[in-house]
Order: C-alpha cells, then structure tokens, then sequence
C-alpha cells in the first residue's frame, strides 16, 4: 500500500496534464475543425516540397540554432562565474541575471523596436558618428530575430547552466589545479564535462523555445522574414487554412521532440564517458 501511495498522488497532475494538454495538442495535430486526416498529410507534403515552406522551415531551424549556440557560448561563463563567487553580491548578480524572465516578452521585444527602427537609437548613433548616410535596415531582417531571441532566452540558459556548475564540488577545480592543470585546462577538463547534463538542458530548451516563439518573431521579423509560428498564426487567424496549420504544427512539434531525443542521447553519451 505504501508502495503506491506516490501513484496515487501523481494522479490528479496527470489527469490534469491528460485533460489539459495532451487532448487539445492530438485534436489541434489531428482533428482539426472540418479537417480529414488525409488532409493533414496532403498538406505536410506539400510544406515539404514547397521551395517557400522549405525557407521558412530552414529559417526556423537555422535561427534556433543559432540562438542556442549564442546563449550556451554566452550564458555558460557567466553561470560558471556566478557559481563559483565568493563575493556577498553573487546572489543579487544572479537575481539580475534572470530578473528578464520576469518581464513581458512584449515588453522585452518592444525595446528592440525603439533601438533597431529606422529612426531608434542604433541608427541615430551610426547616422551621427558619420558611419552611413543613411540609417540601414535593421528590424524586420533575421538579426532583429536572433538579437530579441537572445534576449528572450539568455536568461534561461544561464539559470539551467548555473544549476548543473552550483552541483560540482568547488574542489575539483583546487583538486586539478593542485596538479598542474591551469584554469582554462581545469574548466575544459573538468568543469564543462560535469555541466555537459546542464548544458544539454539549457540547449533543449533555448531551441524548443527559439522555434516556437511567436510574439519576438512576429514584432521584429514581420511578414518578410516568417518563422513558423507566425506561419502557423497566419494558417489558423487569417486565411484559415486549418490543414495548414495542423501541419505546421505536426513540423513544430517533431522539431522539437527530434531535438530532444537528440539532447537526451547526448547527455547519456556524456554520462558514460
């Protein structure tokens, strides 16, 4: 009886999570309103022959990448750096850090259309420093994305990152260094090694999150530089292509799962070497 006291209490989180999620995603990814199942599949086959959904699918996925390489590269040594202070401050350090997750992602994405518009700050200070006569195109263009992606998601990856180091005993680095190891060896060697299950996560995640994002996408990218969840807004709100959307979903979706079971079998590599 004892034994299935913890199934017991895990039942009401998974009716809820049956109910909840799992329902209305298999009904969004195969039963749409007045949509056949062939359908969806006519329809996936087509985004995956269409040179125009081949662009935004490979947009997607590049940016993801990209955004995630920039966020492990970036939010990593700022995690190690936060994890190993000894200073009284490192905690609030850390609250800044991560104080962004605490904000809107409009608001957040609303700052990078004051900086990255044709009259914001970026394009005055290039203007006024005589750099260019005129100010360039920056929103609306793949680096707006990837610049309020970054934004979006840096904080994730250094929290994930911070958790995995926080775990890994301080000694281990006086340990190899004590044995002739200098810093950067110790942090290759031995520090990056034992994050590896932290970094995997951080990764999965910044992705996950990166390929379905739809208000940054939305606000900097535009109709020009789609994505595939503004693709999916536009199938379900405004030519209300529900086979569309479905598939575009079903894409999302095998995306992210791929990436996931990609991470986990990482990790696992990394556990065993």
């Amino acid at each position: 009886m004892h034994s299935r006291r913890p199934a017991l209490l895990a039942l009401p989180g998974l009716a809820v999570l049956l109910v909840g999620f799992l329902v209305p995603s298999l009904a969004m990814l195969f039963a749409p309103p007045g949509v056949a199942p062939g359908d969806i599949v006519t329809r996936l086959g087509q985004m995956l022959t269409d040179p125009f959904d081949l662009r935004i699918i490979g947009r997607t996925v590049g940016l993801g990448l990209l955004v995630t390489v920039i966020c492990i590269v970036l939010g990593f040594p700022i995690a190690y750096l936060l994890a190993r202070s000894t200073s009284r401050w490192s905690g609030v350090l850390l609250a800044l850090a991560i104080f962004p997750l605490l904000l809107s992602n409009v608001v957040r994405t609303f700052g990078w259309l004051v900086l990255l518009g044709s009259n914001g700050a970026i394009g005055q200070a290039l203007t006024g420093l005589g750099l260019t006569d005129r100010a360039p195109q920056l929103l609306y263009t793949e680096l707006a994305i990837v610049l309020g992606l970054t934004q979006l998601f840096l904080p994730l990856a250094i929290i994930s990152c911070y958790s995995a180091v926080a775990q890994i005993d301080a000694g281990l680095d006086d340990a190899a260094r004590g044995l002739g190891a200098g810093r950067t060896r110790t942090f290759w060697s031995i520090v990056v090694p034992l994050s590896l299950p932290g970094i995997v996560v951080a990764a999965t995640l910044v992705f996950a999150g990166s390929v379905t994002a739809y208000t940054t996408p939305y606000l900097l990218g535009g109709s020009s530089q789609r994505m595939l969840s503004t693709q999916l807004f536009s199938y379900s709100s405004v030519t209300i292509d529900w086979a569309g959307a479905s598939a575009t979903a079903l894409i999302m979706t095998v995306l992210v799962f791929a990436v996931s079971g990609l991470s986990s079998l990482v990790a696992r590599k990394g556990a065993t070497s």
